[in-house]
């Protein structure tokens, strides 16, 4: 296993910095190849993300509300939420240096290092997976692995840091994104940005190769491992994302190619015991069918949304421009939209808190992707594409996705559900997107890519230890919806160029 070591402390050396000087301490004769088994064992430690934060981003959102700071016993200010309120406050504030380094860059919010830290370990192995023994299949099985992970980086990447693609008064090819780094070599100077079609261009390229690599040569045996299905969702959401007239077809085509092999939605009803509580057994369970890959840990929320504090109001939380988005049914048989007892934990007055997708009492599995996702994809493009060509019978399909995902979501212990009826184009779009937030909410950082891609404004209200409330507002195509790179970037990369800010 020296070999592995070797490998594994080259990553961690910082991106496009050291890593020269620390590889130029070794000679070539010091990596040799070993077999594919060695080599999956680094993918497993060093592409996977595991329990790494990839972004943490909700509280960018109109999905999460400001309390301000709260008062324990005697009177002071309760510690630990004070600590998590100054920690949100510059994100929370649209401040243009919240990640420079007069400010705190919260655990998981750092996606540029957190990313790239994990496309080398994807770009080690497959510079090195041809020169290790073993199977074709063995190698196209982790090569695929590899390639969807890189793919799923740069998504990370792309919508964090560069502007949407769709967005009219930009031109992708020519607006930067961020540097495209495809090789474990090392090379002297910085590394400049690629376009923002560059970078989706070879996300497709990777995904697309990973998709048929997945489904040829490897059935994962769990979720915390990627397979085709997971490459079929990954590529809906980026064609969605990218939202030309051809990808709306792409996305609604490769949603339709997952779904024919996952259409598992779990049915919220089986949450509520027989005395009438509901106990959460986790979305994001590896024993759920819905769940198409799960990964990272429980403790993702927690610099912003620490333990609740008996009888004290926490500092920030689930918004309430959000929680009335959901039907709360009319009694304790009939609970309505279950959703909104089932994705939160709880405060003050069994208040709504933050999200709880995760089984309680399990450390590891806090996200991923999910099939509801693949119903909000194609539905979406669905109406988008009817509102390209007139067809009625797209608007009905996305109808009928929306009512499939609902009624899996709706309390059904006393009463049915009752399917939405929608005739009205743009009435529609709207209902869609509000399902959109309804189901995806503090999860994965699905708002705050969709409140960019859209281009709608955010507003918040921010109160300190003075207790004055202060408004900040990102205009819709604002300059901060490409967010600015983190300092760290910008000093270890001369050829970097930080974001208009």
């Amino acid at each position: 296993m020296k070999r592995i070591t070797l490998y594994s402390l080259i990553l961690v050396s910082t991106l496009f910095g050291s890593c020269k000087k620390f590889l130029e301490e070794y000679s070539q004769d010091e990596i040799r190849p070993g077999n594919i088994s060695e080599l999956s064992s680094l993918m497993y430690a060093d592409a996977y993300p595991a329990a790494t934060a990839i972004d943490n981003f909700d509280i960018l959102t109109d999905d999460v509300q400001c309390n301000g700071p709260s008062r324990g016993t005697g009177g002071n200010f309760d510690q630990t939420y004070l600590t998590a309120l100054q920690t949100g406050a510059a994100m929370f504030r649209f401040d243009p240096t919240m990640f420079d380094a007069n400010n705190i860059i919260p655990n998981g919010a750092n996606v540029y290092q957190i990313c790239y830290s994990k496309i080398k370990g994807c770009n080690v192995v497959l510079d090195y997976i041809d020169k290790m023994s073993g199977t074709e299949q063995e190698k196209n099985a982790v090569r695929g692995q590899c390639l969807f992970l890189r793919s799923y980086y740069y998504l990370k990447l792309v919508t964090a840091y560069a502007q949407p693609y769709t967005r009219s008064d930009i031109d992708p090819a020519t607006t930067a994104g961020v540097p495209l780094v495809l090789s474990s070599k090392v090379k002297d100077g910085g590394i400049t940005r690629a376009s923002i079609k560059a970078v989706y261009d070879q996300i497709e390229k990777d995904l697309l190769q990973a998709a048929e690599l997945l489904t040829a040569n490897y059935t994962p045996a769990n979720a915390f491992r990627v397979g085709n299905v997971a490459a079929w969702t990954l590529l809906s959401r980026m064609y969605l994302y990218r939202g030309g007239a051809d990808d709306l077809t792409k996305a609604i085509d490769y949603a339709t190619l997952a779904l024919a092999q996952n259409s598992s939605l779990v049915k919220l009803t089986g949450f509520v015991n027989a005395n009438k509580t509901v106990t959460n057994l986790g979305l994001f369970n590896t024993s759920n069918a819905e769940t198409i890959w799960v990964f990272g840990s429980r403790e993702y929320s927690e610099p912003y949304f620490p333990v609740p504090t008996n009888g004290i109001v926490p500092p920030y939380a689930a918004s309430t421009s959000l929680l009335q988005l959901y039907y709360k049914g009319v009694d304790s048989f009939n609970y309505g939209d279950l959703r909104y007892k089932v994705y939160f934990s709880t405060h003050v007055n069994s208040t709504p808190y933050r999200a709880q997708k995760f089984t309680p009492a399990a450390v590891y599995g806090a996200r991923g992707l999910r099939v509801a996702e693949l119903y909000l994809n194609r539905a979406e493009a669905l109406i988008k594409r009817a509102a390209l060509t007139g067809n009625n019978t797209d608007r009905q399909q996305a109808l009928n996705d929306l009512n499939t995902l609902r009624e899996s979501r709706y309390d059904s212990r006393s009463a049915t559900y009752s399917p939405v009826s929608i005739t009205d184009p743009a009435e529609l779009y709207k209902f869609c997107q509000d399902e959109r937030r309804r189901e995806l909410c503090l999860e994965e950082g699905h708002r705050w890519v969709d409140l960019k891609r859209w281009g709608l404004p955010v507003t918040h209200v921010f109160t300190g230890t003075d207790g004055q409330p202060v408004t900040s507002t990102i205009a819709a195509n604002s300059n901060l919806y490409a967010l600015p790179l983190p300092y760290t970037a910008i000093n270890s990369n001369s050829e970097l160029a930080q974001n208009p800010r």
